[in-house]
Parts: structure tokens; C-alpha cells; sequence
């Protein structure tokens, strides 16, 4: 193997799968989502608003569903990818409940009965299991190289009216996102994001006014050339 080779290969092994939640509600009148702001001394993304969402843990294999996602997402989300769709639906669910404390799943008799692993606990005392159902394959993208970290990011749309509990109550979430608050979709501009982070909302935008065209669109850094395709 030559040391180009090895490059690329370390590269590659670089890259965490991810997930990420877009909380949306009032979508019938004025849309808005929830977005935190990331620490100024943050190795990633330092200072920007983003979504909730992080990498995807050895234990989020281990959590079953409630429900299993609808088949259309499951059949995107399987596309060029090894993972189990289920795994990154409970890091989506496990990561809005750490960082906001908004709980979105549904009430099954398992829960009671886990032995729940450590950063699963919290959530599995509420008597709740992720909830496939509920969630929306809305984006994929992977973080471009050069960066100090990279991630394979799944974005899930989940719309607020499936939330368990108070949406305004973001009292128990964690100090990972500052100013946690919900934004119109007509006013987040004003917000210093990622790129990225512009470009999933525009696809949200276009979702709602019933633009979007077929297929969950995926920036793929994975390689030299950038790619933009549909999965």
C-alpha cells in the first residue's frame, strides 16, 4: 500500500456516523425550528447554531424501536450504508433529549423491564422507546476533509406535535447548546450557521411549500471530488 493509499484509508476511518434532529411546529402557519448555539471553544462548529444532534454510540445499537421507521425512510437510510436504520433513529432520539431535554418516542411496556445502558438511562425511565414513526429521513451529508472532525450526518425531521412532553420547557437540557430557542424560518438567516446547516433548511423550505423533488439529497465528501446526489 502506497502512502497515498494510507491517507485516504485513514481518512475514511475518520468519519462518525451521526445524527441530527429538526424539531418543526407550527408548520401551518409560521414555521419554526429548534436550533442551540455551539460553544465558542468547541473543537467543531465552534460559535455556530445548529440543530441538536451528535455522533452515534456503541449502545444506540442496542436500543430497540417502538415502532420501526416507515419503509420509505428505512429504504433511503439503507442506501450505501451498513448501518441499522434503527441505530441512528435512537441516537437522533437519545441526542434531542440530552441536549434539549424534549422527549419524542412512545410508551412501551420494555422499557420498565431494561437494564438501560449508561447515557440511555434517563430517557428509558420515562417508560419510552424511540419511535421509528416518527421520523423523517430529511438529509445526509458528510463533513469535507480537512476538517478536525468529520461526520456521516443523517438528518431527522420530526414534527413537535409528536413530543411527549412540554415544547417550550427546555429546562433539562444540557449545557452543550447555548440559546436554545425556536426560530422562524423566515428570520434564521439572521443566525451565524454552517453551511450546511443553510442548505438542509432550504430543503426543508422547499418540503413545505411541496418543491422538493424525489429522493433524500446527500453531499458526499467521502472522496477527493465532492458529490451531490439523491439516495
Amino acid at each position: 500500500m502506497g502512502q497515498a493509499d494510507a491517507r485516504v484509508l485513514i481518512d475514511k476511518s475518520a468519519i462518525r456516523d451521526a445524527a441530527t434532529v429538526i424539531v418543526l411546529r407550527d408548520a401551518a402557519t409560521r414555521p419554526r425550528v429548534l436550533m442551540g448555539q455551539r460553544g465558542k471553544d468547541a473543537a467543531f462548529l465552534p460559535s455556530k447554531f445548529v440543530f441538536p444532534g451528535g455522533a452515534v454510540d456503541a449502545v444506540d445499537h442496542t436500543i430497540p424501536l417502538a415502532a420501526p421507521p416507515r419503509p420509505d425512510c428505512a429504504a433511503a437510510l439503507a442506501r450505501d450504508s451498513d448501518l441499522d436504520p434503527a441505530a441512528l433513529i435512537a441516537a437522533a432520539t437519545r441526542e434531542l433529549w440530552e441536549e434539549t431535554g424534549l422527549l419524542v418516542g412512545a410508551p412501551d411496556p420494555r422499557a420498565p423491564q431494561m437494564q438501560a445502558p449508561q447515557g440511555w438511562r434517563g430517557y428509558i425511565a420515562t417508560g419510552h422507546l424511540p419511535d421509528g414513526e416518527t421520523t423523517r429521513f430529511l438529509f445526509r451529508a458528510i463533513t469535507p476533509p480537512g476538517r478536525p472532525r468529520r461526520f456521516d450526518a443523517r438528518f431527522f425531521l420530526i414534527d413537535a406535535a409528536a413530543l411527549r412532553n412540554d415544547p417550550d420547557d427546555l429546562s433539562r437540557a444540557e449545557d452543550e447548546l447555548g440559546h436554545l430557542h425556536w426560530v422562524a424560518l423566515d428570520t434564521v438567516r439572521g443566525l451565524d450557521m454552517p453551511f450546511i446547516t443553510e442548505v438542509v433548511l432550504a430543503e426543508l423550505a422547499a418540503h413545505l411549500d411541496g418543491r422538493a423533488a424525489q429522493g433524500v439529497p446527500f453531499f458526499d465528501n467521502r472522496h477527493e471530488v465532492s458529490r451531490f446526489w439523491r439516495l
